[in-house]
């Protein structure tokens, strides 16, 4: 199996060769790379690998970018200290999705999972790009979809874990992003709304607004607005007017009579 490592760690380079090694010790590791530029440059220059493992959190920016700036014909194994981003890697040939520090058993199981996807595809031909795995790759994983659990808010001198279930609304002021539990505490958090947006599971959350995004449990009351709105009373109050925009209105009655 030839495989290319893009991390910009090499302590961490050096650990996921050695348990590469250790799990099958046919592995070929063709290169490495540490950052977007460096991905992008060898992905161009050289054959398509038959597997990548691709760290996140990059040198030069985020991971994602590569896949914005070139083709990346080989299926994925991401590599990273973030739980935050499966959902998006599962969009961009993603085979698995391991936390750091990697686990022997977590990338032993991660291989068996490529190689039996990729024995269903058996073929006397050559298949230098993969391309009938990355097509079942697409069909598993993306509507497998995973939204978030819990958020990790600073308060105070310290950080929190706040579970979904616990939060009512989020909102935004000016260029700063916040959410309200329902027992009425306010946290900022560092995700723009339309990452919120795509992070939370839309049968109990509604984006009504540029400003909030709102949970089921937390729309206390609905009166007619000017404007063809909606306007809402939550719970616990909201720090600002919270209006549905007129052309979210009919989506919220639709959302909120499932």
């Amino acid at each position: 199996m030839r495989t290319f490592l893009i991390e910009d760690e090499p302590l961490a380079v050096k650990k996921l060769i050695r348990l590469l090694q250790e799990v099958d010790t046919e592995i070929e590791i063709l290169g490495t790379a540490g950052s977007i530029r460096a991905a992008v440059e060898w992905l161009e220059n050289n054959p398509a690998p038959d597997l990548i493992f691709l760290d996140i959190e990059l040198s030069d920016g985020q991971s994602f970018e590569i896949f914005q700036r070139t083709e990346v014909k080989s299926p994925i194994i991401f590599v990273t200290s973030y739980d935050e981003y499966a959902l998006q890697a599962f969009k961009v040939n993603s085979v698995d999705y391991l936390l750091k520090p990697v686990q022997r058993e977590d990338l032993s199981r991660a291989l068996t999972k490529y190689r039996e996807l990729k024995s269903r595809f058996a073929n006397p031909e050559p298949i230098p790009h993969l391309d009938k795995l990355l097509d079942v790759l697409r069909s598993q994983v993306e509507p497998a979809q995973q939204y978030r659990r819990r958020f990790l808010v600073k308060h105070a001198q310290r950080y929190v874990s706040v579970e979904i279930s616990d939060i009512a609304y989020f909102w935004s002021e000016g260029r700063v992003n916040f959410f309200k539990t329902h027992a009425g505490q306010r946290y900022m958090v560092e995700y723009t709304m339309d990452e919120l947006e795509t992070a939370l599971d839309p049968r109990d959350w509604f984006r009504i607004s540029r400003q909030f995004i709102v949970s089921v449990s937390s729309v206390s009351q609905i009166h007619p607005y000017f404007g063809n709105r909606l306007k809402l009373h939550l719970k616990p109050e909201e720090p600002q007017e919270a209006t549905v925009s007129r052309e979210k209105v009919s989506d919220f009655k639709i959302w909120l009579g499932k």
